[in-house]
Parts: C-alpha cells; sequence; structure tokens
C-alpha cells in the first residue's frame, strides 16, 4: 500500500518544489520512493502472473525520474510532483503498449495503452483496427474494460480532427481511425491511493486494460 508519509511527501513537494528544500528532505524523498517501488514491484508480482509480458521484470526498471526536463518548458520547477511507472516488456522506455500507475494526491490515476506512438507503428495499429473492428469494439467494450474505464481517452491531444489519408470518412471504425494514442485512464481518490487493498484493485484495473494491451502489441510489432 501506499503509506501516509509518502502523499504527505508529494504534498509538500508541490508546495516547496525547489533544489534548497529537496535536498533538505532527501531523507522523506528516499523513504517514499522506496515506499512507491515496494507498491510497484508487489504490482508486477501481481498481475504478471496474468501477463507473463511482464513477469519478471524490477520495480526500477519501470519508474520514472522525479527531476523535470526543463530544457524546453517555460516551467521551470525541478521536480514532478507525482511519482509514476510504466509496466512493458522492456521496461518504461519500450515504445510498445502496457500499464500506467500515476501517484499524485488529488490527480492519481491507473491505466496505460499506446502513448503517441511512432507513425509507422501508428499506422500499424490503425490497419489492425480497420481489419479487425468487431474484435476492437468487442474488447472496448466488454464489461470489464467499460467498469473500470468507461472507454477510451478521446480529446484534445489524443484525436485529429479528421480521419487520417487513406480512409474514407463514412469508414465505421472512423472514430477510432482518428485516435493518435490509444489510452485508457481511471482517476484513483487519495482514499483509494492509501487502501490496503491497492495492490488488488490496481492490478483488477490492469487485468480489464490486458485485451487491449495485448490487440494493440500484435498489431505493432507487425
Amino acid at each position: 500500500m501506499i503509506q501516509p508519509h509518502t502523499l504527505s511527501f508529494l504534498r509538500q513537494l508541490r508546495k516547496n518544489n525547489n533544489k534548497a528544500w529537496f535536498d533538505g528532505h532527501r531523507k522523506e524523498y528516499e523513504a517514499a520512493k522506496k515506499n512507491f517501488e515496494e507498491f510497484i514491484q508487489s504490482l508486477i508480482d501481481t498481475h504478471g502472473r496474468k501477463d507473463a509480458s511482464i513477469a519478471g521484470l524490477t520495480a526500477k526498471a519501470c519508474l520514472f525520474r522525479i527531476n523535470r526536463d526543463v530544457r524546453f518548458s517555460k516551467d521551470k520547477s525541478p521536480y514532478k510532483t507525482n511519482m509514476g511507472a510504466f509496466l512493458c516488456s522492456g521496461g518504461k522506455k519500450s515504445p510498445l503498449a502496457g500499464y500506467y500507475f500515476h501517484l499524485e494526491p488529488g490527480q492519481g490515476f491507473v491505466g496505460g495503452g499506446l502513448y503517441m506512438p511512432q507513425p509507422d507503428m501508428l499506422a500499424r495499429v490503425r490497419q489492425e483496427i480497420d481489419y479487425n473492428l468487431p474484435e476492437f469494439r468487442k474488447i472496448i467494450g466488454s464489461a470489464a474494460f467499460k467498469k473500470q474505464y468507461g472507454g477510451l481517452e478521446t480529446g484534445g491531444e489524443y484525436s485529429l480532427a479528421r480521419i487520417p489519408k487513406g480512409y474514407e470518412a463514412d469508414n465505421p471504425a472512423a472514430a477510432f481511425l482518428k485516435l493518435k494514442s490509444f489510452v485508457a485512464t481511471r482517476l484513483l481518490t487519495d482514499q483509494e491511493l492509501s487502501d490496503k487493498a491497492l495492490v488488488k484493485n490496481a492490478a483488477g484495473a490492469f487485468s480489464a486494460l490486458q485485451p487491449l494491451i495485448y490487440f494493440l502489441n500484435t498489431a505493432a510489432v507487425e
């Protein structure tokens, strides 16, 4: 489970996002990082019994650094105010679809999918959806998927305004072919983040996402 001190550290970091404060609270950061790492390892071990593609992963291979890359950002805050992990064969740097867990007070979530793939991979996924639309609809229309996520993320950055070149506007899969990412997420309250059943609940969310992950990765590596 996520310990109260971990959430407390992230709340304080949000108010004191500077190197001097961080250096003065490094012990608290190390404790929070260790707690999150242990949680992610438990999540890997639990869901890995269902999805062999992540079995054997280490949490260290999946965790993102807390330092922000500020080179091209107007916001020069040096640290992220969250902790995140991407669970996928190959670890956090893999280009394939995978599972994601986001720890942040008031903004936590669980989910995953394929985020902003390269053009060639995106083209293969779109083609697979076009060819196998009934299967794709069945996956995202399943009771388990809808209960956990409702549907795919479709707004803003996730979708084109028009159907991509090579497809007719009246294509039955048009709404999905417009997507630039294939992602589903479910928000987690702070109470859920602190719940002793968090590993079990997050693994359940991953299980509902697993058929979509398989579909996307089958298309992506063809």
